[in-house]
């Protein structure tokens, strides 16, 4: 295989870390666009990586991070300014004649979404489109990390529960590293998927309970679906410290949840990458430490 230039934002996050990692063994370059330099931009440059430090909000350091790759990955945080940052990205890129651009939209966006974060992926995506950059959108279900996230974690250490207002609805939760395996196989070799949109599942879909089975199997204990509603949800998360932006996409989501936008099981990883997504029971043994009290 060829050895190409490629740009991994949201290096040091949950899918950007493991793309470097996945690239750099296949014997590509990788540039990895940091917020600053600390521990885990570290790791990156130790590990082969060529680090640069900029903000998606500054057009300047976005031309910067593009210039001399050939392809790249575009991920935002669950914040506001994606369209913005979008808009910076497409020049930047057109700029840069790069041959592909991944980008990590949601399985929930859509143009009538109730939530300002979905929708603004929904839009970003449109502005991808219209720039003619070559470009994958890829919109995954809830990741298996979400479990691990405190406002998620707590409730099944301290009560043995899982507690969401998210009825009867069902997911294939999907972990970061499977992610980042078919984020990095279509960086490598882009020309086939061009175009092309991908829902991102795991590979077995289950309700709440029957997620809440599985990680109660793992850890040798019964651990309870006590389904909520969105006003107590909202009070939970507020216990976190979560912005205002974060905490309206997950109220939104829930109800988006329950109507079954977030169903569905893996069509794409193992297709592309010739490897299954990990299970729940298999996250969970990995990170069985988390949930230690």
């Amino acid at each position: 295989m060829q050895q190409r230039k490629v740009l991994i934002t949201g290096a040091t996050g949950k899918t950007g870390v493991h793309t470097v990692q996945y690239l750099l063994e296949a014997g590509h370059a990788v540039r990895a666009l940091v917020h600053r330099e600390d521990a885990r931009s570290a790791a990156l440059r130790s590990a082969g990586a060529e680090v640069a430090v900029g903000d998606l909000l500054e057009h300047d350091d976005v031309i910067r991070a593009l210039d001399g790759v050939q392809g790249a990955y575009l991920c935002y945080p669950v914040r506001p300014g994606y369209i913005q940052a979008t808009a910076y990205f497409a020049d930047a890129a057109r700029r840069a004649r790069v041959d592909v651009v991944v980008e990590m939209s949601q399985i929930s966006a859509r143009e009538d979404s109730k939530s300002h974060a979905a929708r603004d992926h929904w839009i970003a995506e449109r502005v991808l489109d219209w720039s003619g950059v070559p470009t994958v959108h890829i919109r995954p279900t809830f990741f298996s990390e979400w479990l691990i996230f405190p406002w998620m974690r707590d409730p099944i250490v301290h009560e043995s529960a899982i507690t969401l207002p998210y009825g009867a609805g069902r997911h294939a939760p999907i972990t970061a590293p499977d992610q980042a395996r078919l984020i990095a196989a279509v960086l490598a070799q882009p020309a086939a998927h061009i175009g092309k949109t991908y829902p991102l599942c795991g590979p077995v879909e289950l309700n709440q309970q029957e997620i809440a089975d599985e990680v109660g199997e793992v850890l040798g204990r019964k651990i309870a679906y006590r389904p909520s509603t969105l006003e107590a949800y909202r009070e939970h998360l507020r216990k976190y410290d979560l912005p205002e932006f974060l905490i309206q996409h997950f109220l939104a989501i829930a109800v988006d949840y329950q109507n079954g936008i977030f169903a569905g099981t893996d069509g794409v990883i193992r297709e592309i990458t010739g490897r299954s997504p990990q299970t729940v029971s298999e996250f969970v043994k990995a990170h069985r430490h988390v949930f230690e009290q």
